[in-house]
């Protein structure tokens, strides 16, 4: 049993010194391929961050209300997953109900949410430390915010170095694995440095 985090220190912490993505690397196939695009990047994160937030709470209660107490450990990755894709499913169909507009600019970065490794991290983490079910609520939160600063981030610079003289050998994905690097060392500074 791990000692209660203070909430603020989870949530700070979990955005950026264990920011999910450029810390853990958790979530980069989306995070790169849809950092190309500010709106999309700004509306992924969003979504990201609420399915995380939800499907972190969600498997904290079954994990601790039903796996643990059947002794079905064996079967956590799999009722994870389906969590998961459920949670997806739902917030896709509430999406096109109440905002058509939304659902259509969001269209299909929603099914992508449902393969993010960042998502089933996010609960395989929550259930290995033993957070509470409050530093659930707070860890799937803050994840999610600091996958979503990461992605709009990205889409800023590359919004920017569009119109930058970048050597023909490192336009495109060269480029980009670059500075994802570089922002991960920035974000690890947060975390001070101990020499």
């Amino acid at each position: 049993m791990t000692p209660d985090v203070h909430p603020l220190t989870l949530l700070i912490a979990s955005v950026f010194t264990n920011n999910i993505l450029l810390s853990l690397f958790l979530g980069m196939c989306s995070f790169i391929s849809i950092s190309k695009d500010l709106k999309a990047s700004n509306g992924l994160g969003m979504a990201v961050t609420l399915v995380l937030t939800i499907t972190t709470l969600i498997n904290w209660m079954v994990y601790h209300w039903v796996i643990v107490p059947f002794e079905l450990d064996y079967l956590r990755y799999i009722v994870f997953i389906i969590v998961i894709a459920a949670i997806v499913q739902v917030l896709e169909m509430v999406i096109e109900r109440v905002s058509p507009t939304l659902y259509r600019g969001l269209g299909i970065f929603l099914p992508l949410i449902t393969v993010n490794c960042a998502i089933l991290g996010g609960s395989l983490f929550m259930m290995e430390r033993n957070y509470s079910f409050p530093e659930s609520v707070v860890y799937g939160f803050s994840s999610g915010a600091g996958w979503a600063l990461a992605i709009v981030t990205m889409a800023a610079i590359r919004k920017k170095i569009r119109y930058s003289n970048i050597p023909d050998g490192l336009k495109g994905l060269g480029i980009t694995m670059i500075i994802t690097g570089l922002m991960a060392m920035a974000f690890m500074c947060f975390s001070g440095i101990d020499l």
